[in-house]
């Protein structure tokens, strides 16, 4: 199989043909890229190649893709601060990130999932499988209507939480892709969002990790427990940021989650 010679400007940006999915692809390697490109453009996809993060955050600012690819050993930016610098752009929300390395160490894969990656693929891997994995995860994200928004939920802008109180703890806001917890706005992965959207809608509910990888990954998701407590985690640490006594997420051991039906209004988080 032929490849095609790697385009003489590995950073400028690509407008989709004939309506095809911009796929941004952040790998120093011209080989790899090579591959991922062709293989991506013959499956009708609008690759967009950047040999190094600084032009991969030019190329996102510029048109956010429908699904960002990033190596993490890129020559100037570590590839999880690449992806930590994505999350600050506008839009970054609704873009899935798959992370594509030579390292195939557990940590490395749990410190990406924890971060908010849709997948993490490792080095070598089969091409076919790549796009495989990237129609999958666009999949989901379409029939979800938005990221990670599981289905049949109330509307937009749904104030939920615990008891009436003076100012109810969460906002949901889901044409913002935006979670305010007493007052603050959240900064929350697409999943990280669908998490928390789901547990906020039925305090006290307990869900399981099986149920939670099925209304928020996607029931054909290859994701694993381990994902869901990864990503528990992550919403824990931020919402501890808020409000530091306050335990809003309670483990039910052996079973799954659920939102703590009794929170506090914010009027009682006053000293």
């Amino acid at each position: 199989m032929s490849m095609p010679t790697p385009a003489a400007n590995p950073a400028a940006t690509a407008l989709p043909v004939g309506g095809r999915p911009r796929i941004l692809v952040a790998e120093d390697e011209p080989g790899i890229a090579d591959t991922v490109q062709y293989v991506l453009r013959s499956d009708g996809f609008s690759p967009v190649w950047c040999a190094t993060a600084g032009a991969a955050l030019a190329a996102f600012a510029a048109e956010p893709p429908a699904l960002a690819i990033l190596d993490i050993g890129l020559p100037d930016m570590n590839g999880f601060e690449l992806f930590r610098r994505l999350q600050a752009l506008p839009g970054a929300a609704a873009v899935p990130i798959v992370f594509l390395t030579a390292r195939t160490d557990e940590i490395d894969r749990v410190v990406g999932l924890e971060l908010g990656a849709d997948d993490y693929i490792a080095k070598p891997f089969s091409p076919r499988e790549l796009v495989a994995r990237v129609r999958g995860i666009l999949r989901r994200s379409q029939r979800a209507g938005s990221p990670a928004v599981p289905a049949g939920l109330p509307a937009a802008g749904a104030v939920v939480a615990g008891p009436a109180a003076s100012v109810l703890p969460f906002v949901v806001d889901d044409e913002r892709l935006q979670i305010r917890y007493y007052g603050r706005v959240l900064e929350l992965s697409r999943y990280e969002f669908g998490l928390l959207r789901l547990l906020v809608q039925r305090p006290g509910r307990v869900f399981s990790r099986e149920e939670l990888l099925d209304r928020v990954w996607g029931g054909d998701s290859e994701s694993l427990d381990r994902t869901v407590d990864a990503h528990v985690k992550t919403v824990r640490a931020k919402l501890r940021a808020v409000a530091p006594e306050v335990e809003a997420i309670r483990t039910h051991r052996g079973t799954g989650y659920a939102l703590h039906e009794d929170l506090p209004s914010a009027a009682a988080l006053v000293p």
